[in-house]
């Protein structure tokens, strides 16, 4: 409804974890940090807890956006379940084939599960058990979590088993019948509310994210916004979204204090006074006590002095409470974040140092140059100069994860703090680094460095082996469909087989399958994101890429 009159591409304070609205606060950046070091090292537990709307669930999603090639991952978002139906759907999301006989015998799926972990393992890949709202699990299905982390090899642990919960799951995991899990968790970290400052920076990140090239949010209002949310990101979004529709609705473009206070008042259903009526009224009190203290100094010949010292006292420490307490929370929480910003402002300061090489027609240029192709800047669109040259463009808003299957070099659309965009060439992808040509030269860049100014759009290249460039559906007939289906039989080992120039069941199946493989959209058409993940897996165009193919068999 209001997206359009502040130039917002859409809404920016939805409450679902949409990993591109991801803001890091320290403690934000240092739990993802540690999850993705987990993953890639000794299998074991990792415990994440934090408050209700703190952003749990965004960092897992910004986990699995980022996470390794090597690692394969089941997800379990609803736990209160038995034992057995747990272990079941580990094996679901495993892809792991459960016989109906065995679906209720925990030993049936234990084996069946020990089997693929080694087969796994045997190929060089790692699986992660994600369980979300843990705190729900019983205490016997924890004790079936526990005896998955014995699945190992004589040097290595099968499994990594991350936990995310509630601060209730800290309590369960002290009660004493489980101290052999709690023993083995490697790793807790808990998620505190925002700071003032994080506040601030997380309602203009997610503002920016949406397209907006203005500040709505006045600094008095931002300062409201965290004073009635407690620092609490759902509680956030939910009052700056409300904050915005107040705003459209009186037409103003700017949203100040007045307005947050309102929007609070209608999300808690009871009114939200300005501070400094509270401290107005702490004020009336404290001289209505001070006048008590003189009259009785009056009528008592004790020491008055005391009295109203002691009022005096108290209605300064009053006061200075909030500030103590913000003061402590912003040590608490900003402290971690440190790190991460000595790492953001280089790469905020390549960005201006080289703002004339990273223009549209520079990017080009360079990715063009990594095909063997040629771009001129006088010579029309780039997509028109790379269509004569034998490749397409596909130009997209996605996520590292989706850089990562594509695995071809990119062009990716950063916006500094400013507003400014610049486009740079990612070269090269790592689970941790990313390497882009800045100024010429090709550096190393940590993808949480990158994450705070690429919001998802990029665009690549990419060599169609088709004559045509089109997408295969079903139905459809010819030679075309034919190389399709050798094509995913040779991905995917198997022999090849005569004729097939039908896209039939069989054929939907095979591509899904592979989609399914490759965590690309499970719909059974094989379109251009398809086409380029199979053309990496036959290696077949020699096209560049960002992470090298693995070598032998």
């Amino acid at each position: 409804m209001y997206t359009s009159f502040f130039g917002l591409q859409e809404k920016p304070f939805a409450i679902t974890p949409d990993p591109r609205y991801l803001y890091l606060s320290g403690r934000h950046a240092e739990a993802l940090a540690h999850l993705l070091y987990g993953i890639n090292e000794a299998g074991g537990f990792i415990q994440l807890t934090g408050e209700v709307g703190t952003g749990k669930t965004t960092v897992i999603r910004s986990l699995l956006e980022q996470l390794p090639g090597h690692a394969d991952v089941a997800l379990i978002l609803n736990p209160r379940v038995t034992p057995a139906e747990f272990l079941l759907t580990i094996c679901e999301e495993l892809h792991v084939h459960v016989p109906e006989s065995g679906q209720g015998s925990t030993k049936t799926l234990m084996d069946l599960l020990g089997r693929q972990l080694l087969d796994t393992h045997a190929r060089g890949r790692r699986v992660v058990l994600i369980v979300d709202e843990a705190q729900n699990l019983s205490t016997e299905t924890l004790e079936q979590v526990r005896l998955l982390t014995n699945l190992e090899t004589a040097t290595t642990k099968l499994l990594q088993i991350i936990l995310i919960g509630q601060p209730e799951l800290r309590a369960l995991l002290d009660q004493p019948d489980l101290r052999q899990l709690a023993q083995r968790i490697t790793g807790r970290y808990h998620l505190d509310p925002l700071s003032p400052e994080e506040s601030a920076g997380y309602v203009k990140h997610r503002m920016r994210v949406a397209g907006a090239t203005a500040e709505v949010f006045t600094p008095a209002a931002l300062r409201e916004i965290h004073r009635l949310s407690g620092g609490i990101p759902r509680v956030i979004n939910v009052i700056c979204d409300r904050a915005l529709l107040g705003a459209f609705t009186q037409e103003d473009h700017r949203a100040g204090a007045a307005l947050v206070r309102q929007a609070a008042s209608e999300v808690y259903g009871r009114p939200m006074p300005a501070p400094w009526l509270k401290w107005t009224t702490a004020a009336a009190a404290a001289a209505a006590v001070a006048l008590v203290a003189v009259g009785a100094w009056t009528f008592v010949t004790t020491r008055p002095a005391a009295i109203v010292d002691t009022t005096v006292d108290t209605a300064a420490d009053a006061a200075d409470a909030p500030q103590v307490a913000s003061g402590i929370a912003a040590t608490q929480v900003a402290a971690p974040a440190a790190e991460p910003a000595v790492v953001a402002v280089p790469l905020d300061q390549l960005l201006v140092r080289h703002a004339s090489d990273t223009t549209t027609e520079a990017a080009l240029g360079k990715l063009f140059a990594l095909w063997g192709a040629m771009y001129e800047p006088a010579g029309g669109r780039g997509c028109d100069q790379a269509a004569r040259q034998g490749l397409e463009c596909l130009l997209q808003k996605g996520s590292w994860a989706q850089l990562r299957t594509l695995n071809r070099p990119a062009i990716l659309t950063l916006t500094d703090d400013v507003g400014r965009t610049h486009q740079v060439v990612l070269t090269g992808l790592t689970d941790e680094q990313a390497a882009v040509d800045l100024g010429g030269e090709l550096r190393e860049v940590s993808i949480t460095a990158l994450s705070r100014y690429w919001f998802g759009d990029y665009l690549l290249l990419w060599r169609p082996p088709l004559a045509v460039a089109k997408s295969l559906a079903p139905g459809m007939r010819g030679d075309d469909v034919r190389w399709l289906r050798e094509s995913i039989r040779a991905a995917q080992g198997l022999p090849a087989v005569p004729g097939g120039d039908v896209y039939d069941q069989e054929l939907v199946g095979l591509v899904q399958d592979f989609q399914r493989q490759h965590r690309l959209a499970v719909d059974g058409v094989a379109g251009a994101q398809t086409q380029i993940v199979l053309d990496t897996a036959l290696n077949a165009t020699g096209s560049p890429t960002l992470v090298a193919p693995p070598t032998g068999g």
